[in-house]
Protein backbone atom coordinates (compact mmCIF):
# COMPACT_ATOMS: atom_id res chain seq x y z
CA UNK A 1 0.00 0.00 0.00
CA UNK A 2 1.46 3.37 -0.96
CA UNK A 3 2.75 5.75 1.68
CA UNK A 4 0.40 8.66 2.27
CA UNK A 5 1.57 11.71 0.38
CA UNK A 6 0.85 15.30 1.26
CA UNK A 7 -2.56 16.31 -0.04
CA UNK A 8 -4.23 19.71 -0.07
CA UNK A 9 -7.72 18.94 1.17
CA UNK A 10 -10.15 21.20 -0.62
CA UNK A 11 -13.68 21.36 0.72
CA UNK A 12 -14.80 18.85 -1.94
CA UNK A 13 -11.94 16.41 -1.26
CA UNK A 14 -12.58 16.66 2.47
CA UNK A 15 -16.25 15.80 1.88
CA UNK A 16 -15.32 12.73 -0.20
CA UNK A 17 -12.78 11.58 2.38
CA UNK A 18 -15.27 12.10 5.22
CA UNK A 19 -17.82 9.92 3.40
CA UNK A 20 -15.22 7.19 2.90
CA UNK A 21 -14.09 7.33 6.52
CA UNK A 22 -17.66 7.02 7.79
CA UNK A 23 -18.51 4.15 5.43
CA UNK A 24 -18.15 0.56 6.53
CA UNK A 25 -19.55 -0.95 3.34
CA UNK A 26 -16.82 -0.18 0.78
CA UNK A 27 -18.99 2.00 -1.48
CA UNK A 28 -18.70 2.28 -5.25
CA UNK A 29 -17.86 5.65 -6.80
CA UNK A 30 -21.55 6.17 -7.61
CA UNK A 31 -22.49 5.46 -3.99
CA UNK A 32 -19.81 7.87 -2.76
CA UNK A 33 -21.18 10.52 -5.11
CA UNK A 34 -24.74 10.07 -3.78
CA UNK A 35 -23.55 10.28 -0.17
CA UNK A 36 -21.38 13.35 -0.80
CA UNK A 37 -24.30 15.09 -2.56
CA UNK A 38 -26.31 14.71 0.66
CA UNK A 39 -23.78 16.94 2.49
CA UNK A 40 -22.54 19.03 -0.46
CA UNK A 41 -25.49 19.30 -2.88
CA UNK A 42 -23.64 21.33 -5.52
CA UNK A 43 -20.77 18.89 -6.03
CA UNK A 44 -20.47 17.31 -9.47
CA UNK A 45 -19.85 13.67 -10.21
CA UNK A 46 -16.60 14.46 -12.08
CA UNK A 47 -15.27 16.19 -8.95
CA UNK A 48 -16.09 13.16 -6.82
CA UNK A 49 -14.48 10.76 -9.32
CA UNK A 50 -11.35 12.95 -9.58
CA UNK A 51 -11.19 13.24 -5.79
CA UNK A 52 -11.41 9.46 -5.39
CA UNK A 53 -8.59 8.97 -7.92
CA UNK A 54 -6.44 11.52 -6.10
CA UNK A 55 -7.15 10.03 -2.67
CA UNK A 56 -6.12 6.61 -4.00
CA UNK A 57 -2.98 7.88 -5.76
CA UNK A 58 -1.82 9.73 -2.63
CA UNK A 59 -2.45 6.75 -0.34
CA UNK A 60 -5.43 8.22 1.55
CA UNK A 61 -7.85 5.56 0.24
CA UNK A 62 -7.81 2.15 -1.40
CA UNK A 63 -9.51 1.19 -4.64
CA UNK A 64 -10.72 -2.39 -4.44
CA UNK A 65 -11.13 -4.24 -7.71
CA UNK A 66 -13.22 -7.21 -6.66
CA UNK A 67 -13.65 -9.17 -9.84
CA UNK A 68 -14.41 -9.02 -13.53
CA UNK A 69 -17.29 -6.70 -14.30
CA UNK A 70 -17.69 -5.51 -10.70
CA UNK A 71 -17.56 -1.80 -10.01
CA UNK A 72 -14.50 -0.70 -8.05
CA UNK A 73 -15.16 -0.06 -4.37
CA UNK A 74 -13.38 2.37 -2.08
CA UNK A 75 -11.98 2.03 1.42
CA UNK A 76 -10.49 4.75 3.66
CA UNK A 77 -8.87 2.06 5.82
CA UNK A 78 -5.37 1.99 4.31
CA UNK A 79 -3.92 -0.23 7.04
CA UNK A 80 -2.92 -3.73 5.95
CA UNK A 81 -6.12 -5.83 5.82
CA UNK A 82 -7.95 -8.26 3.57
CA UNK A 83 -11.54 -8.64 2.38
CA UNK A 84 -14.39 -11.11 2.09
CA UNK A 85 -16.42 -10.46 -1.07
CA UNK A 86 -19.94 -11.63 -1.88
CA UNK A 87 -20.14 -13.31 -5.29
CA UNK A 88 -23.81 -12.41 -5.60
CA UNK A 89 -24.23 -8.75 -4.55
CA UNK A 90 -20.61 -7.54 -4.50
CA UNK A 91 -20.62 -6.53 -0.82
CA UNK A 92 -17.13 -6.45 0.74
CA UNK A 93 -16.22 -6.78 4.41
CA UNK A 94 -12.90 -6.19 6.13
CA UNK A 95 -10.99 -9.19 7.40
CA UNK A 96 -8.51 -8.16 10.08
CA UNK A 97 -6.65 -11.46 10.32
CA UNK A 98 -3.63 -11.31 7.99
CA UNK A 99 -1.90 -14.51 7.04
CA UNK A 100 1.19 -15.29 9.16
CA UNK A 101 4.41 -13.66 7.93
CA UNK A 102 6.07 -17.08 7.81
CA UNK A 103 3.51 -18.13 5.22
CA UNK A 104 4.36 -15.11 3.03
CA UNK A 105 8.05 -16.07 3.22
CA UNK A 106 7.21 -19.67 2.29
CA UNK A 107 5.11 -18.54 -0.67
CA UNK A 108 8.02 -16.34 -1.80
CA UNK A 109 10.46 -19.26 -1.56
CA UNK A 110 8.13 -21.64 -3.41
CA UNK A 111 7.20 -19.19 -6.17
CA UNK A 112 10.56 -17.48 -6.62
CA UNK A 113 8.84 -14.10 -6.31
CA UNK A 114 10.18 -11.32 -4.15
CA UNK A 115 6.86 -10.51 -2.49
CA UNK A 116 6.38 -6.86 -1.56
CA UNK A 117 2.75 -7.09 -0.48
CA UNK A 118 -0.46 -8.98 -0.97
CA UNK A 119 -4.19 -8.42 -1.24
CA UNK A 120 -6.15 -11.46 -0.16
CA UNK A 121 -9.83 -11.88 -1.04
CA UNK A 122 -12.12 -14.53 0.34
CA UNK A 123 -15.13 -15.11 -1.90
CA UNK A 124 -18.55 -16.50 -1.05
CA UNK A 125 -22.00 -15.28 -0.07
CA UNK A 126 -22.68 -12.52 2.47
CA UNK A 127 -25.21 -13.16 5.25
CA UNK A 128 -28.00 -11.34 3.38
CA UNK A 129 -27.51 -13.37 0.20
CA UNK A 130 -27.19 -16.61 2.16
CA UNK A 131 -30.46 -15.83 3.96
CA UNK A 132 -32.04 -14.87 0.63
CA UNK A 133 -31.19 -18.27 -0.83
CA UNK A 134 -32.91 -19.97 2.09
CA UNK A 135 -35.94 -17.71 1.70
CA UNK A 136 -36.14 -17.86 -2.10
CA UNK A 137 -35.00 -14.28 -2.86
CA UNK A 138 -32.31 -11.87 -1.87
CA UNK A 139 -32.08 -8.10 -1.42
CA UNK A 140 -30.37 -7.52 -4.80
CA UNK A 141 -32.82 -9.54 -6.88
CA UNK A 142 -36.19 -8.56 -8.28
CA UNK A 143 -38.77 -9.32 -5.66
CA UNK A 144 -36.09 -9.34 -2.95
CA UNK A 145 -36.21 -7.19 0.18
Amino acid sequence: MPEQQELRLTRQRAAVLAVLRSAHDHPTAAEVYERVRAVAPGIGSATVYRSLALLVSTGHALELNLGAGAAARYDANTDRHDHAVCDRCGRAADIDHPIPSGMVAEIARNSGFSITGYDLQFRGLCPDCTDGLAGGSHPGSPGGA
